[in-house]
């Protein structure tokens, strides 16, 4: 496999116009409740786009970016963008890191280095990993699909066959959203390679239909039904006509940061701002990655095509689970059990989200360490 070294640049042109258009945002009227349940307000809007066109320094983002090897290369047809950063530790375990919608590989930003190098992060030389950090076909830098059949499955066997390229036939994988179904069917599909799996999300499972729900139970229920009912209209649009809605989200980048930013809030463990789990300039760094590259009908695509997929695959390799509060849905582990079949480590986080790297990258580290040292 031929590996192309890459460094994120986006050109002052870019630069420019994205605020031009920010400046020149045609905004609607005001949300009529005092709360975020009608979507972004429009006062937060005008106050982080405003931040996005003055203060907003993307220049430094993307050196913190740039700190990282990165790398492009041919995979099944497509050309892949990633992070490659090898550990100076001889026995380091090679590790896959897949994001989701909408995240990128800005999540895992603050991890990464702690992963190769744990002597210099408060870690042992034991608990060195070489991290690989793709980003998703038709996300951030990797090529957009131009055909159909690129679901989870494919995505799956992709990662795999990169992790090949690289020189590593025994690796551990872990993901979150998108990532943690791409990670699941990694652990399916190829248990030959990844001898273990870790997730922050879990794919839901089946509820064992004997006895009343226990309280662990009616939450994750409750929470189903809040998500159905009040969170989901994103998936469904995404999931049926992603085409039609890249138009606007392509062509505004209010509109981008919006369809984003409402997620930093919904889906992270706050006090009422996104802010208090995820700083603004990393909101926007990630939300940069699908304006700067426009992605919005790509990225959403996913859905499109894995929406249609068959069943996950079930995992019998050891698997870990992080189980964080604030989480979609709690996963509950008699559920999750119906699927992964080797659970070895299942953590009750004390705080944390959806994006767990981006939002508790200590706890996330802790749990790596923890549950891949039992595997290693």
């Amino acid at each position: 496999m031929e590996l192309r070294p890459f460094q994120i640049a986006i050109t002052e042109e870019q630069l420019d116009d994205l605020r031009y258009r920010l400046r020149n945002t045609r905004w609607p009227d005001s949300e009529v409740v005092k709360d975020w349940t009608q979507g972004l307000p429009i006062a937060y809007a005008r106050e982080l786009s405003q931040y996005w066109a003055e203060e907003y320094d993307w220049r430094s983002r993307e050196k913190l970016l740039n700190q990282f090897p990165q790398f492009k290369a041919d995979v099944q047809g497509l050309e892949l963008h990633f992070i490659h950063v090898r550990s100076k530790h001889e026995d380091a375990m090679p590790l896959i890191l897949s994001h989701g919608w909408p995240g990128s590989i800005v999540e895992f930003q603050k991890v990464i280095a702690p992963l190769v190098d744990p002597t210099a992060h408060g870690g042992k030389a034991e608990d060195a990993f070489h991290v690989v950090c793709p980003s998703l076909p038709g996300y951030g830098f990797s090529e957009k699909p131009k055909t159909t059949g690129w679901n989870v499955e494919r995505i799956a066997d992709v990662f795999n066959e990169l992790m090949l390229g690289l020189g590593y036939t025994r690796y551990g994988a872990q993901g979150g959203d998108w990532g943690s179904a791409i990670t699941t069917a990694i652990g399916g599909r190829h248990s030959e390679t990844c001898c273990a799996i870790h997730l922050n999300m879990v794919m839901r499972g089946k509820r064992p239909k004997h006895g009343e729900p226990t309280e662990e139970e009616l939450k994750a229920l409750e929470a189903a039904d809040y998500y159905r009912d009040w969170d989901s209209g994103y998936s469904i649009q995404q999931a049926t006509r992603p085409q039609t809605l890249g138009y606007g989200l392509s062509d505004s980048p209010v509109g981008q940061m919006a369809w984003i930013v409402e997620k930093f809030w919904a889906w992270t463990d706050n006090n009422g701002s996104p802010e208090d789990a995820i700083s603004r300039d990393e909101m926007l760094d990630n939300v940069m990655l699908y304006w700067c590259n426009a992605t919005a009908a790509s990225s959403a695509r996913l859905y499109w095509e894995s929406f249609r997929s068959g069943r996950p695959a079930v995992v019998e390799i050891p698997t870990g689970i992080a189980k964080f509060p604030a989480e979609i849905i709690p996963p509950v582990r008699s559920w999750s059990e119906s699927i992964y079949l080797n659970i070895q480590q299942w953590t009750e986080m004390p705080s944390g989200g959806h994006f767990a790297a981006f939002e508790q990258p200590e706890l996330f580290i802790a749990d790596l360490r923890s549950f891949f040292a039992k595997v290693r």
